[in-house]
């Protein structure tokens, strides 16, 4: 083993406010341990301040938001913006997976999420993406 391995990436899957849909949550899980990451679920009717402190707490690398209630202009806004208080925003890959329309995406994107991926894109795009896109903070 060379002294240049890195550590893993932590991952934060959260879902986030009154959605109860949490069986992509649990593939993209999987998906990500297969992948080598360190994952952390963080569990159903997550508040914005609960991922928050979480995403914080755990020192995470990425926070995969998964989110199918349609509130996503609202709640995800609300966690970008927790995380500037923390800064914790500057350090942490933002990405959102889920159904989010295409009139919406540029809007979260303003608000600070890096990458949305809707339903049906491969695993290994999203992995791929978090690999090129990560900050690493050895």
């Amino acid at each position: 083993m060379s002294h240049e391995s890195q550590r893993n990436i932590r991952c934060l899957v959260a879902k986030v406010g009154l959605d109860g849909h949490d069986r992509g949550a649990h593939v993209i899980t999987r998906a990500f341990r297969d992948a080598g990451f360190e994952v952390i679920y963080s569990g159903l009717h997550k508040a914005p301040e609960e991922i928050v402190q979480a995403t914080v707490q755990e020192d995470v690398d990425v926070l995969g938001i998964s989110i199918l209630s349609g509130a996503h202009n609202t709640l995800v806004p609300k966690i970008v913006e927790g995380l500037q208080e923390y800064d914790a925003f500057e350090d942490t890959l933002i990405i959102v997976g889920g159904i989010v329309p295409d009139e919406d995406r540029e809007g979260l994107k303003e608000a600070g999420v890096d990458a949305i991926f809707g339903p049906g894109t491969p695993m290994e795009e999203t992995i791929e993406f978090i690999r090129e896109n990560v900050t690493r903070r050895d």
